[in-house]
């Protein structure tokens, strides 16, 4: 039992002469790795702000590149940190190749979508359907574009609501961008009744778009007979804005050209159906 116990106690001297000797020998190394992984983290945090605010500040870069290229110094000072902290604790830096390479192998099965979230990002800047501030829609969301980033674009919808969007959902979408072209059209109907003068009525709605100094002048707007309604003959106003007036004007035109066809004496007619009986066909049903 002595014997034993003596074995016991030299097995476990050796344990911890062995646990020292390697503690010496590797603790800094591990200690230093993980220094310069705080620090690295710290540092690619401090210059993805640092790349964003440099990008705000040029006007010549594009700002919907901003998020995109701020991502990239990123993740991409954060590569070079975690490799030298493999390099630091004795990990060759052709293993660590190697390994990245399989590694990337791997997760870019495993990550299908999110590396197709990556490719559709870096297309969307590069044929730049839509830019930062431009208001988008596609069959599932709608809003303006906040920023594009490396895996997903920032949508604010008209509502104030924060939208979170994969990049592979808008390049794989239609997009309708209603604020890329400088102008855009004022398309508009108003009814008047079947007795009123349609000159008349043409010539109030002009004066209304003439009176709105927002409304282009080139192409010059226009008012036509678009349909004969059922209850009215349906006048048909188009113009064009500029782009950030759209809603202001199509708001006001759509008040003031109301008021214009009534101050001009016309009628806007309420739906309405004529019916006309005939006093012979009573009169031969009531007897019948």
């Amino acid at each position: 039992m002595i014997m034993m116990s003596s074995l016991l106690d030299k097995e476990l001297h050796l344990l911890l002469d062995g646990l020292t000797a390697w503690a010496a020998l590797e603790l800094p190394r591990i200690l230093g790795a993980a220094l310069l992984l705080m620090v690295g983290w710290w540092f690619s945090s401090r210059a993805q702000r640092a790349t964003a605010a440099l990008l705000t500040r040029q006007t010549r870069i594009d700002p919907t590149l901003r998020g995109l290229l701020s991502s990239l110094v990123h993740y991409g000072i954060l590569i070079l940190v975690i490799v030298a902290a493999l390099g630091e604790i004795g990990v060759e830096t052709t293993s660590i190749l190697a390994a990245l390479g399989a590694a990337g192998l791997a997760i870019g099965l495993a990550l299908q979508g999110t590396l197709s979230n990556i490719a559709a990002g870096l297309m969307l800047i590069w044929l730049r359907p839509f830019r930062v501030g431009d208001y988008v829609e596609t069959a599932s969301f709608a809003g303006t574009v906040h920023e594009v980033g490396l895996f997903a674009t920032e949508l604010h919808s008209t509502e104030g609501v924060f939208q979170f969007v994969p990049n592979s959902e808008l390049w794989n979408k239609r997009i309708v961008n209603y604020t890329r072209l400088r102008t855009r059209m004022v398309d508009l109907k108003f009814g008047i009744s079947y007795a009123d003068d349609t000159e008349a009525a043409r010539a109030a709605l002009l004066a209304a778009v003439a009176s709105d100094a927002r409304i282009e002048t080139d192409p010059a707007p226009f008012v036509f007979v678009d349909e004969l309604a059922d209850s009215a003959v349906v006048m048909r106003l188009r113009c064009w804005t500029p782009t950030p007036d759209y809603w202001s004007v199509r708001r006001a035109l759509m008040e003031n050209g109301k008021i214009a066809i009534e101050q001009a004496g016309l009628t806007i007619p309420y739906p309405q159906h004529e019916v006309h009986v005939r006093g012979d066909a009573l009169m031969k049903k009531a007897a019948a």
